[in-house]
């Protein structure tokens, strides 16, 4: 069944569809969810996109995209989930980038689905990180 929800997509998967030799299968799904408007970005997605482009022209044509895509922000409560996460972690012997950890408290608190090409997401979910793994899309995970 199709989910109606918003879908946080994460940097890897944006690198992934954007990359002119990326997968199809990235760039269409992508396609599709930005085509149903059930896209949406948080600040550190947005600072890592936005950091990597190569030209100011990028720069400004990127950011501009980006703009156009439901923004989310990140409240105290927020913090306190990836805060509290990041230590659940730490505690199973898991680390994993700060940024990876933020952007599931995100997209929990948000109430979206998670769209990524990043194994830490999936570890997270493993180890009991209390997002549905039926929630989070791995593109470079054949479903």
């Amino acid at each position: 069944m199709k989910s109606t929800l918003p879908a946080l997509i994460d940097t890897s998967a944006w690198i992934l569809a954007l990359r002119k030799d990326g997968p199809a299968r990235a760039r269409n799904h992508i396609d599709m969810l930005i085509s149903e408007n059930h896209v949406a970005i948080c600040g550190i997605v947005r600072l890592e996109l936005l950091s990597g482009a190569r030209t100011g022209n990028e720069y400004l044509e990127l950011k501009e995209d980006l703009e156009s895509l439901l923004q989310l922000k990140i409240t105290d409560p927020t913090w306190e989930m990836a805060s509290h996460l990041a230590y659940r972690m730490r505690r199973k012997g898991i680390t994993v980038p700060s940024a990876d950890v933020l952007i599931v408290a995100i997209a929990m608190e948000n109430d979206c689905d998670l769209l990524h090409a990043d194994r830490h997401f999936d570890l997270m979910i493993e180890q009991g990180a209390g997002f549905p793994a039926s929630r989070a899309i791995n593109l470079l995970v054949e479903r």
